[in-house]
């Protein structure tokens, strides 16, 4: 059971995925967490780096999804400027609103990967659901509520990890 917590990769940014490496392992979708992933969860708006990192992966007709467990509002108000498609209140880690982006991208679960920065919603929901799962470092030292249980809980399963030589990353 501990193994659907185990990400298949770990980064320290989301700029460390690049559309070649992704290209390299047949890539042609990401699906990507929100808040703490690609942004601060309390910034507005994406940084000039991310727009970047968008066009990038456009340029490299690598498709983006941002599937988010927050509200309509905060997802929406972030994803149109930069005319990404999105879903909200996808409560990660149930497995449907992965399924709904890899559907409305049009590609395989071996074509997409899931990137996150919380164990317990985005990596296990996407180990669950099949696909190639990516670790970030939360962009904030600082989390909502409810992300703050969670951080206590992954802190436990990454030593436990750890422990079993499972993972060599830092925190």
């Amino acid at each position: 059971m501990l193994k659907h917590f185990l990400p298949d990769q770990h980064v320290k940014s989301i700029f460390e995925i690049t559309p070649h490496s992704l290209k390299e392992k047949g890539v042609k979708g990401i699906i990507t967490d929100l808040d703490n992933t690609l942004v601060e969860w309390d910034r507005p708006n994406a940084t000039p780096k991310l727009i970047s990192w968008f066009e990038e992966m456009k340029q490299s007709n690598i498709k983006v999804t941002i599937v988010s467990n927050n509200n309509e509002n905060r997802v929406k108000a972030f994803s149109h400027p930069l005319d990404i498609p999105f879903i909200y209140q996808a409560r990660k880690p149930m497995g449907r609103a992965f399924r709904r982006a890899l559907s409305e991208m049009g590609l395989k679960k071996e074509e997409t990967v899931v990137i996150g920065d919380q164990l317990l919603t985005d990596v296990l929901g996407g180990n669950r659901s099949g696909f190639h799962t990516i670790l970030v470092v939360p962009v904030a030292q600082t989390d909502g509520f409810v992300t703050k249980f969670n951080r206590l809980v992954e802190r436990r399963i990454l030593n436990w990890f750890r422990k079993k030589g499972m993972i060599q990353w830092e925190d």
